[in-house]
């Protein structure tokens, strides 16, 4: 079976990830080797960036998103791939990463990544839709964001970054009511 080429450069925490990443598609890795991402590593990712492109695909966890806000704020402009926690842990270890998922779920992040971007000067999603969704507070409101997060493929957030995150990635109001509806079909059909 011939694998899918990803161009652009992956940047990720390990070797781990790195040899996970290989059994699934044919790309190159840029290793953090740890969140205190140096300097080395950040002049690589802009390089890449510059010739070939690169994807951020860290664990989805404090680590992970220290590193990927990190090199973001370094080399702005960068893809995004996110993986959910729960498809990324590994219940004996319990550990969670990257090397943990499934092919078809690193597949899946791969293919969804998303640039991020510093301008939101035109992001028309404001705190009060978040609080009219019931994202910020009350009963619900991470469990609401976690499925925002995996619906529209931009990763967990906590109540005081998501609506920086969802600016990033420039999602539209049409493009969150259309994953909220998503949310609430889901919601009821498991009732």
């Amino acid at each position: 079976m011939v694998k899918t080429f990803i161009k652009e450069m992956i940047v990720v925490e390990g070797k781990s990830d790195t040899n996970a990443l290989r059994h699934t598609v044919d790309c190159d890795t840029i290793e953090t080797n740890g969140s205190a991402v140096s300097e080395d590593v950040i002049h690589q990712v802009q390089l890449a960036k510059e010739r070939r492109g690169v994807i951020i695909f860290t664990d989805p966890d404090y680590p992970g998103e220290k590193i990927r806000k990190t090199i973001d704020r370094a080399v702005p402009g960068c893809k995004h791939a996110f993986l959910k926690k729960a498809d990324a842990i590994d219940n004996r270890k319990k550990k969670v990463g990257v090397e943990h998922a499934s092919k078809d779920d690193i597949l899946a992040a791969l293919q969804q990544a998303k640039p991020s971007y510093t301008n939101d000067g035109d992001a028309l999603i404001t705190h009060t839709d978040l609080i009219t969704a019931g994202l910020l507070a009350g009963k619900g409101a991470k469990q609401r964001r976690e499925k925002l997060g995996a619906t529209l493929k931009i990763g967990y957030t906590n109540g005081k970054q998501l609506l920086k995150r969802l600016h990033q990635f420039r999602v539209t109001k049409e493009e969150f009511i259309a994953a909220l509806q998503q949310i609430e079909r889901e919601q009821s059909n498991n009732d």
